[in-house]
């Protein structure tokens, strides 16, 4: 199971996108390095369990975590995807955004802390 997770978030695909089936399976067993891109009063409103705080202001593709696999989150999916193409700009391959964001995370009874 985790190595298909794995293969859609390191794969070829056009949209470096990650499915909410595999996003909610990545946070519940914690495979998964998630960084918010939304500023600090919105991260400590509430965010997706084990999620980092990088605000998109400041957001530096150098400073990502290491590790695991890493899944780009803000709100609705618009900051995350400019983060995505800093990203992308910068040369790192396997960086992935979660579409819906933390509102769609929410939506789909998804827990934060």
């Amino acid at each position: 199971m985790l190595g298909n997770l794995l293969s859609k978030l390191t794969g070829g695909d056009a949209t470096p996108t990650i499915a909410h089936e595999d996003f909610a399976m990545g946070v519940a067993s914690k495979t998964l390095a998630i960084v918010d891109v939304r500023e600090p009063h919105e991260y400590a409103a509430g965010h997706v369990p084990g999620a980092v705080n990088m605000p998109l202001g400041q957001f530096d593709p150098a400073a990502l975590p290491k590790g695991k696999p890493v899944v780009l989150v803000c709100q609705a999916g618009g900051r995350s995807a400019k983060a995505l193409t800093a990203t992308m700009r910068a040369g790192l391959d396997g960086v992935r955004h979660y579409a819906p964001g933390t509102g769609g995370w929410r939506a789909a009874g998804g827990p934060v802390e």
